[in-house]
């Protein structure tokens, strides 16, 4: 049974990873995918942040060939992985999804980072580099990336202004992620992720100069910063 569970876990990340390659032409939601466009809303960070996906589909493959190779029936593989596959499960259709329902996309990217997150506190703090290190940057990326999608959705559905819910889910994301830097030290690579998120959406509000969303940014990066330097050790 671990075997399968571990075989499963290598399947739905090499699928999560070239899920891009089927669902071409994806750069992000369009502005007319809302009925009230979203054309460079505040919350969405600067394009070249989107490139720690091709580390997060690395570093998730290598770690599940790992797991296949040296440790499927560890209890400290064995217990993350369930979530794990799940959250990588959905996110092998989320493109496609994304390409015509914002709201959609939503609620499985939101799914995403449940099953993410619940594989980050459930991995063992063993084989760090093959074991927690690529989920806590998967989760942290998706708890950023998820409240940018439900920040786009609210006010692209009218509900606030693109700058209210910028700032509404900035601290959504803030929130969690410190939350988390407390649950489960020793894993850097979660702040790491998130606070990369953060410097995107500094770059992405800095001309011209977006002060709100600039200062939660910069307090939210600090703040990671200090609580992950503090719970350094696992």
């Amino acid at each position: 049974m671990q075997h399968f569970q571990a075989t499963l876990v290598l399947l739905a990340a090499c699928a999560f990873a070239v899920s891009p390659l089927i669902a071409t032409g994806f750069n992000g939601f369009e502005p007319d995918q809302f009925p009230a466009p979203q054309t460079d809303p505040p919350v969405q960070p600067a394009g070249y942040a989107f490139s720690i996906w091709l580390v997060i589909y690395v570093w998730l493959i290598a770690g599940a060939a790992f797991g296949l190779w040296r440790r499927a029936e560890d209890p400290a593989w064995t217990s993350m992985r369930w979530p794990l596959f799940i959250s990588l499960a959905i996110g092998a259709g989320w493109l496609s999804v994304a390409q015509v329902s914002p709201i959609w996309a939503a609620v499985m990217i939101w799914m995403m980072l449940g099953g993410a997150l619940w594989a980050l506190v459930r991995a063992g703090g063993q084989d760090r580099f093959w074991l927690p290190a690529p989920i806590a940057v998967y989760a942290g990326w998706l708890t950023a990336a998820s409240c940018v999608a439900l920040a786009l959705n609210l006010a692209g559905y009218g509900f606030v202004s693109a700058q209210v819910a910028a700032l509404v889910m900035l601290v959504v994301a803030l929130v969690i992620a410190a939350t988390v830097v407390a649950a489960r030290p020793g894993t850097p690579e979660y702040a790491g992720a998130v606070i990369w998120a953060l410097i995107a959406v500094v770059v992405a509000n800095a001309s011209p100069p977006n002060l709100p969303v600039l200062i939660l940014s910069i307090l939210g990066i600090l703040g990671l910063g200090f609580l992950a330097w503090r719970n350094r050790a696992a």
